[in-house]
């Protein structure tokens, strides 16, 4: 018997005797309530062993985890609205479909050329400049929607680069209305971001391949891209009201995968109309570099009706190892009884990776970023490239004489992590008619160019 029975019992017991002895003066009503009351200690006794049997079960069992119980407590919470990831700067997407990215880049120039005996222009010797600084945004909005908005702010002045809408029709088909490039080909295609030297081959600057506003279309399926699109003019020459250029452009890529390796073929035509009596073009390309404003060879402006250009690509890909090739032909339709010329230009570049498992990107018909395998940010050397290219332009037909370059080019690119970027080019190179006289109006002669940048972007 426990304690607290034992205690029961003996109050029981005391009240008991105190009323035993006066026995035979109580009645029976007396003897029924005594018996009621004992019947009330016995309930008590056994409820309290009752709840000390529940005490000791709790103090032997496991405690229960502090967050399953709060688990268990908690309200329910709904799952968040947005998610936010990083792409070289915050990406915040919703379950609805819409998206939005801050975008940007900021390109440090600075280069030297030398000067022909008897060229005299401030243009040559050293030369700085912010090649570039981009401030933008993109996304996308529910029912295959998108957008981008872009400007340039380098000159101190702003300047619209890509502004557009996008529409996914399906898998394969999307649309573009806006400010955007014309498929010109691969280098000029792939972004500034990501290309092998500080410039792009003389080609894709000469002929004036530049960003227009228009409405385009893009197929993809496989091994297979087509694009094509018609446009007017850059938006800068919009405000002209004069300038009435519309022009048709299409470009076809096949890009299949060889074992390791990434094949690229392709091809581009694009015929513009100027659509005004007093239009006239003029091609014309620096050394190598942006940041000086000679320009070596030059056709001056030229009367012209029309444009016709017409353009074969191919690259290849695999491990470290790219090569690249492109040539152009830029057919000009002048008025009256004046000839038309044909000018042509193209490169041939190679590069190699000097660091272990380093490879240059591809997407979607263009090279895209590279990223290195161990970047310094993880304790590593980021990925060096060697590049090579062989650069040439003639703008030499039919009467007009804007020169002949023949390029030699070697350019270094180390990228230290995915957003970052140095990169050195040199060039040598050899002009023959030139546009500009050397002294005792030669003509033909040599330069040298060195330009280097420091870049990043997000």
């Amino acid at each position: 018997m426990t304690i607290a029975r034992l205690s029961l019992s003996a109050a029981a017991l005391a009240i008991a005797c105190g009323w035993i002895t006066p026995a035979a003066a109580q009645d029976a009503a007396v003897a029924r309530e005594l018996a009621a009351m004992r019947a009330q200690m016995a309930a008590m006794a056994d409820r309290i062993d009752s709840l000390e049997a529940e005490l000791a079960s709790a103090k032997a069992a496991p405690p229960a985890p502090a967050d399953a119980t709060a688990a268990a407590t908690a309200p329910s919470q709904p799952a968040a609205a947005t998610d936010v990831a990083w792409k070289g700067a915050p990406e915040v997407s919703t379950a609805s479909g819409w998206s939005f990215k801050p975008r940007g880049r900021i390109q440090l120039d600075a280069g030297t050329v030398s000067s022909p005996a008897g060229v005299t222009d401030a243009s040559t010797g050293f030369s700085s400049e912010l090649r570039r600084a981009y401030l933008g945004v993109e996304g996308k909005m529910p029912g295959g929607f998108g957008y981008r908005a872009e400007i340039d702010v380098a000159a101190s002045s702003v300047e619209v680069t890509d502004l557009y809408l996008t529409y996914q029709a399906s898998e394969q088909v999307g649309l573009t209305l806006g400010h955007q490039k014309p498929f010109w080909g691969l280098e000029e295609m792939t972004s500034d971001l990501f290309t092998s030297f500080t410039e792009r081959a003389a080609v894709n600057t000469a002929f004036g391949f530049e960003r227009r506003l228009g409405l385009s279309a893009s197929y993809s399926a496989g091994d297979v891209l087509l694009q094509g699109g018609v446009f007017t003019d850059n938006v800068a020459d919009l405000e002209d009201d004069e300038n009435n250029a519309l022009s048709v452009d299409g470009r076809a890529v096949f890009m299949p995968k060889l074992g390791g390796a990434q094949l690229h073929l392709g091809g581009s035509v694009h015929y513009r109309e100027l659509n005004d009596a007093a239009s006239s073009v003029r091609y014309r390309v620096g050394p190598l570099i942006h940041s000086t404003d000679i320009r070596f060879i030059d056709t001056g402006n030229l009367a012209a009706t029309r444009e016709l250009g017409y353009g074969l690509e191919a690259a290849y890909l695999k491990g470290p190892v790219h090569i690249a090739s492109e040539a152009h032909w830029q057919r000009v339709n002048r008025p009256g009884a004046l000839t038309d010329p044909t000018f042509f230009g193209g490169y041939v570049e190679a590069g190699v990776f000097l660091t272990r498992g380093d490879s240059r990107g591809y997407k979607g018909g263009v090279f895209d970023r590279v990223k290195p395998k161990r970047p310094v940010d993880k304790g590593g050397l980021g990925a060096v490239q060697v590049n090579l290219r062989y650069d040439y332009l003639d703008l030499v037909d039919a009467g007009v004489i804007g020169g002949k370059q023949d390029g030699y080019e070697l350019g270094l690119v180390w990228t230290p992590t995915d957003y970052t970027r140095f990169m050195a080019s040199y060039g040598h190179l050899v002009y023959s008619r030139a546009a500009l006289p050397a002294a005792g109006g030669k003509r033909n002669y040599a330069v040298d160019a060195l330009g280097m940048r420091a870049q990043i972007d997000f």
